[in-house]
């Protein structure tokens, strides 16, 4: 079964072979164990730094769970029906690798072998994902650090936000790049990957008049935002966060700070 995002996964999934469009991180891999998938084959994210976008590989190992991911330049971060499509084995943990799944290997085929993965275990180790502010001051938009962007609701609506999340669209759909109005955003750019998947978001963020950017992998660990906000350094913004003196190769702090005056 594939999905754009661990994040919908329902009671239908339980017992099943997902292939999802998600991170293969810690929070991602907590989510696919908490709904009762039998195995999950989530997108590497281009790995990152601290390997963070493959950290819930070994997470999952400790349960019993099988789990692998895709090369982010394979198939497209948020597109579970294209890792399914187009998708090769990148990593694997060592219960999916005693069934025979390696690197290389198309991720259709990969998922045929896991129906055969036995049950996870044990219950998941909780993994807790979270909005918290980075950066206050008297008179200012406040910053925030969402590990998650499922996280980002209304009453983030004028703020800066640093979030953990990629930057690609959930199945390409625009209309759900960002569920409040900041006045800046900030994702990780997973690598950027396949279509520049990655970093599908800073259009749609365009289109809104929201400035959008994102952290390169390799220097701030994905589904970490307190990681973008400590070492983050922007890799891509959109037009609008562009006019207002954003850059490539900028520290993410320093991109926030552009955008907290009234």
């Amino acid at each position: 079964m594939a999905t754009a995002s661990v994040t919908r996964l329902t009671a239908d999934h339980r017992d099943q072979v997902v292939i999802a469009g998600s991170h293969g991180g810690l929070i991602a891999a907590y989510l696919a164990a908490k709904s009762g998938v039998r195995a999950v084959i989530l997108n590497d994210a281009g790995v990152g730094l601290d390997d963070a976008g493959i950290a819930g590989l070994g997470y999952l190992n400790g349960i019993g769970m099988a789990a692998a991911t895709v090369d982010a330049w394979s198939a497209r971060i948020g597109d579970g029906e294209d890792a399914l499509a187009c998708g090769l084995i990148s990593h694997v943990n060592s219960i999916a690798a005693a069934l025979g799944i390696r690197a290389g290997m198309a991720a259709v085929d990969a998922a045929q072998r896991l129906c055969r993965a036995p049950l996870p275990h044990s219950v998941p180790p909780p993994v807790h994902e979270a909005a918290y502010p980075l950066l206050t001051q008297p008179d200012c938009r406040p910053v925030w650090g969402l590990d998650t962007v499922s996280l980002a609701a209304p009453a983030h609506d004028g703020s800066v936000i640093l979030t953990g999340s990629h930057g690609g669209l959930l199945d390409g759909q625009a209309a759900a790049a960002l569920k409040c109005t900041a006045q800046a955003a900030v994702f990780n750019d997973a690598g950027i990957g396949k279509d520049n998947a990655g970093i599908g978001r800073l259009a749609a963020l365009e289109t809104r008049a929201i400035a959008g950017a994102t952290v390169d992998a390799r220097t701030a660990r994905i589904g970490d935002a307190r990681s973008s906000w400590d070492t983050g350094i922007i890799s891509r913004c959109n037009d609008t966060a562009f006019r207002a003196g954003a850059r490539p190769g900028m520290e993410a702090q320093a991109f926030a700070r552009l955008f907290i005056a009234f």
